[in-house]
């Protein structure tokens, strides 16, 4: 059991470091994301289930880009995330817009918040960057734990098909005068990708500096099957699921990228 606590908390502290070198920077490799139409298409669905602007939780909400557009609809947006640095940001960036949100720095497996909420999100593929499905299983259980009745857990994963076929063992290059990156992928088998991330921006991020500096980081992420989330999520104590190819209002294909799931 010693063995086992020790490995875990190794596995945590590097999923905590995972982003610090790159944190500052992370909005610009994401900012082909449209957070507005997310913001959106959450609040549309979460409508549809009765559920109105309140106290919301966004796991993994890295540097809150998608939070603040929901503190902008009415939302009372609790934060949660493993990165310190990412929060960081994300604080400078909710006052700088106008906005409150609270944030804590916590495990989403180890989620302990003291009281439930209506509605619980975790955007951009937070599940994925989880250890193994253990840990998946466990986040659902405490997600389960924190909502009331009649509450939803809006939460969105890369699919097998997106890591065989598209990540894989691909290269991607990202530039602009902000900022230069190279995104490499290695697909380590069972569905895990090993991202590996090399960003350069300029000096004090004003474009057109004589200096830049490297900054690289690497992580691993891991799909599971759809029916393989529909189990834990049943197993979990969610009563039904909508299932949506994304954005979209259609279900899921068998080449959709990402599976948004609304568990009620």
């Amino acid at each position: 059991m010693q063995s086992f606590s020790r490995d875990s908390r190794v596995k945590r502290r590097m999923r905590a470091e995972g982003y610090s070198a790159i944190a500052p920077s992370y909005d610009f490799f994401t900012e082909n994301v449209n957070y507005r139409a997310y913001a959106d298409r959450l609040c549309f669905l979460a409508g549809s289930l009765g559920i109105r602007p309140g106290s919301l939780v966004d796991l993994g909400c890295g540097t809150a880009s998608l939070g603040i557009e929901l503190a902008k609809r009415g939302f009372d947006v609790t934060g949660v995330d493993i990165s310190c640095d990412m929060l960081a940001v994300a604080e400078k960036k909710s006052l700088d817009a106008g906005v409150r949100l609270r944030l804590i720095n916590q495990d989403m497996t180890e989620l302990s918040l003291g009281r439930r909420y209506r509605l619980i999100i975790s955007t951009l593929d937070g599940l994925n960057h989880l250890d193994n499905f253990s840990a998946v299983r466990t986040t659902l259980k405490r997600v389960r734990e924190h909502l009331s009745h009649g509450g939803a857990f809006i939460f969105d994963v890369n699919t097998v098909y997106k890591h065989k076929t598209v990540l894989g063992n691909s290269c991607f290059i990202f530039d602009s005068d902000r900022g230069y990156l190279g995104w490499q992928n290695d697909y380590l088998g069972k569905n895990r990708v090993r991202i590996t991330l090399d960003l350069f921006v300029p000096e004090g991020n004003s474009p057109g500096a004589s200096v830049w500096k490297r900054r690289s980081e690497s992580f691993v992420e891991t799909a599971y099957p759809v029916k393989k989330l529909l189990r834990a999520l049943r197993d979990s104590g969610f009563k039904r699921v909508l299932l949506y190819d994304w954005l979209e209002k259609r279900p899921p294909r068998a080449e959709s990228e990402k599976v948004l799931f609304v568990a009620v």
